[in-house]
């Protein structure tokens, strides 16, 4: 019998369900840092980035809830044809929760700025 596509996912990982969707939660984060830093922004696009980035999250296994915030004030109405502001770190704001099997995760990035650094961590993990 052929085995589905989760149980063969699931075969690989040797970790409790907490720590695997604190796993997917990382990943799906760092996919989102390195995927959309570096994108033209103006405040003409802000919102719609915003929801793409939301939107493409939500069809990601185990993403029941995120919320995409990009800091405004950064931004500046175009000035001319090549004026344009780039997506930063800096700028991202991410909240998530993921749930896996009997674990539900609540993750963010957010840029922390004593550090001078945009961090992803895990505000609460608990059992559902």
């Amino acid at each position: 019998m052929r085995k589905s596509r989760e149980a063969t996912a699931d075969s690989h990982f040797k970790c409790s369900d907490s720590e695997r969707a604190a796993f997917e939660a990382g990943i799906k984060m760092g996919t989102n840092y390195h995927q959309f830093v570096g994108v033209p922004l103006g405040v003409e696009n802000v919102g719609t980035l915003e929801k793409a980035i939301e939107a493409g999250c939500l069809v990601q296994p185990f993403v029941e809830r995120v919320v995409v915030k990009i800091d405004r004030s950064k931004l500046r109405r175009k000035r001319g044809q090549y004026d344009y502001v780039s997506l930063t770190g800096d700028m991202l704001a991410v909240s998530m929760v993921l749930r896996y099997k009997s674990a539900r995760v609540s993750a963010s990035m957010k840029f922390i700025k004593d550090m001078n650094y945009p961090l992803m961590f895990i505000e609460a993990i608990e059992r559902v």
